[in-house]
């Protein structure tokens, strides 16, 4: 995607699995409902585990591109899976090191719609509420459905188009 190009709806996959599969069908229901939508898959950035050293060893190449490409899109919904009742270890570091971008760490967050979504082995609530308490303290506003899936319970076609909706009945943020 071009970081010159506005994208109403960014749909991040937080692993190459089952969750980059929910996330095409976000995008899919979005693009019904006539919205633009790309999808991200957080597995094809090469960004080194964020720590103190590796943020004093300076900027990763692929971090400007990375945040163009967020701070382009109006909208966002995250798909995770449950890695041991938490957050994967991609996305955690990705919003660590964009939340250390210049001198607000909430900048790229705040007031920005977000849709959270899993597809784990378990049912998920663990990825959804630390996701869920990570963004609100970012400023987000994540949407109050969520979705969670796994293979005894897949996600419905409606589920999502209703996320959709619902994530375009909150206010985009301000520049």
């Amino acid at each position: 995607m071009s970081t010159s190009t506005s994208t109403d709806v960014l749909v991040i996959a937080a692993s190459n699995g089952h969750n980059l599969q929910l996330a095409e069908r976000f995008a899919a229901a979005a693009r019904q409902q006539g919205h633009s939508a790309a999808v991200l898959d957080l597995t094809t950035i090469n960004l080194p585990l964020f720590t103190p050293r590796a943020q004093a060893a300076g900027t990763p190449p692929g971090l400007a591109a990375l945040e163009a490409q967020l701070a382009a899109a109006q909208r966002w919904v995250i798909c995770s899976p449950e890695y041991n009742g938490s957050i994967p270890p991609v996305l955690t570091s990705a919003i660590a090191w964009l939340s250390v971008q210049g001198s607000d760490f909430r900048a790229l967050f705040n007031c920005r719609p977000v849709v959270i979504a899993t597809h784990s082995a378990g049912a998920g609530y663990g990825v959804l509420t630390a996701m869920r308490l990570q963004l609100a303290h970012l400023g987000a506003h994540v949407v109050g459905r969520q979705l969670s899936s796994n293979s005894d319970n897949p996600a419905k076609d409606d589920s999502i188009a209703d996320l959709i909706t619902r994530l375009h009945q909150l206010p985009i943020a301000q520049s």
